[in-house]
């Protein structure tokens, strides 16, 4: 079972923060641009697994390396299927 949990694909996005645009600035952007966010650098980071929030973190920069820190694992959303409704009921 472990096996088939490994080839599982799970794509992980971080979210370093968010900013709005006019659609003729951005065709304008070139290679170098800079765009800037609405956060700073020491404010927390969504991390998404396959466009799903599932944690919170911190952004760590250690030499030429950058990685996020886990701080906070998010609680899943409940899903109610029929099931569970008329169990309820």
């Amino acid at each position: 079972m472990k096996a088939d949990l490994e080839l599982v694909p799970v794509e992980l996005t971080v979210v370093l923060g968010e900013t709005q645009m006019p659609i003729y600035k951005l065709l304008r952007l070139g290679r170098g641009a800079i765009i800037e966010l609405n956060t700073s650098e020491t404010d927390e980071v969504q991390i998404l697994a396959n466009n799903h929030p599932f944690a919170k973190g911190i952004v760590v920069v250690s030499g030429a390396r950058i990685s996020v820190e886990v701080t906070q694992m998010l609680k899943r959303p409940t899903i109610y299927t029929l099931q569970t409704v008329a169990e309820a009921a």
